[in-house]
């Protein structure tokens, strides 16, 4: 390595440090995440089209809520398309879909509209939601990570590392085998 090369590789190495402090620093663990049998809490956000949608008003049915890091991010958009090309096979079995991620209303109402989104995705500009589910937050971008909550709006199950591209159809087949 020539003197030059060790100079760079030095000062490449020196921004990573600095720049795992600073992710260290905002990486937050904001509560512990909820586990299968917890209860979140009754929550309400606006989802892109206006709309008010609270976890209440869905208990009866099974419902998915899931964290996805930000708007028009491919493998965000990867998600939310897997959710929508099974979405009628959701709706026919009964299943709520909430997307939830930080930004804004407007934010949310383009990403749905562009990619025909028959479920809401709900603005988490204030980690209100991350927070009650106990979903780390990295830089104010919330972890990938979904549950499946029961018809008494527990959780029957959590899935912490997705695959983006096939994730909703696990969902749609752990939801379909819930107890009635």
């Amino acid at each position: 390595m020539t003197p030059r090369t060790q100079k760079v590789a030095l000062l490449v190495v020196a921004a990573l440090v600095a720049a795992g402090g600073v992710y260290a620093w905002r990486t937050t663990n904001l509560s512990a995440p909820l586990s299968v049998g917890d209860s979140p809490p009754r929550l309400s956000a606006t989802a892109g089209d206006g709309t008010v949608h609270t976890l209440a008003e869905l208990e009866g049915r099974p419902v998915v809520v899931f964290f996805y890091p930000r708007d028009e991010t491919p493998g965000c958009t990867a998600e939310v398309c897997a959710f929508r090309d099974v979405w009628d096979r959701f709706e026919r079995a009964g299943v709520a879909v909430l997307g939830v991620s930080t930004g804004s209303v407007e934010g949310k109402r383009a990403f749905a509209t562009k990619h025909e989104l028959p479920f809401p995705l709900l603005a988490d500009s204030d980690l209100t939601w991350a927070k009650a589910f106990g979903v780390r937050v990295v830089l104010d971008v919330p972890e990938r990570v979904t549950f499946l909550l029961d018809r008494q709006g527990k959780v029957a199950k959590v899935y912490p590392k997705v695959d983006p591209g096939v994730h909703a159809e696990q969902v749609l087949a752990d939801a379909a085998a819930l107890p009635p």
